[in-house]
């Protein structure tokens, strides 16, 4: 049996009561006060970049969760940013990448995901966007990226691969029947 999402949580974040109880699988409702909480998913992109030998862009995790393992640039979704916006702020805290007028951005497909933060698993929900870089670009890793270069998927070994959501949106794009 899986724990409940909301299982770190023990008191009301509204009144502060210790009768916050389970309501259904995925909310907590407080016996005191009324208050009713859910845990959704948080909204995450990632880019799979490209150059012009169809090599794609693999940064290497900085820190936990899966610190040293590869990963493709990209993060968390702030509050007031769509999803092109954020991972355009993400390249850009990431790799210092400006996207130009001749990068084509397109969005792909979504995947749920579960990222450990702080002892806590996260839901996510994460979507990819294929980006073609036209001209050679110079990577400068930094915020939670240790290194970052380009790699053909034929030499990516999926244990390589930190998170399962990256594993799977690699193994979605290397079939022979979908192309980047």
């Amino acid at each position: 049996m899986t724990s409940h999402p909301l299982s770190s949580f023990s008191y009301c974040p509204s009144c502060g009561s210790s009768e916050f109880r389970i309501y259904d699988s995925r909310s907590k409702k407080c016996m005191e006060c009324g208050f009713h909480y859910y845990s959704n998913s948080a909204a995450a992109v990632a880019a799979l970049i490209t150059d012009r030998n169809d090599r794609i862009l693999f940064t290497t995790r900085a820190f936990d969760p899966e610190k040293g393992k590869l990963d493709l640039p990209g993060g968390f979704i702030d509050p007031g940013e769509n999803a092109e916006e954020a991972l355009i702020r993400e390249l850009h805290e990431e790799l210092n990448l400006t996207k130009t007028e001749k990068d084509h951005v397109e969005y792909l497909f979504s995947l749920p995901n579960k990222y450990l933060f702080s002892g806590m698993t996260i839901h996510t929900l994460d979507m990819f966007f294929k980006i073609k870089i036209q001209t050679p670009v110079t990577l400068k890793p930094q915020d939670d990226v240790s290194e970052a270069r380009f790699l053909d998927i034929k030499e990516i070994n999926p244990d390589d691969i930190g998170l399962e959501s990256i594993k799977r949106a690699i193994k979605t794009v290397s079939t022979p029947d979908t192309s980047l």
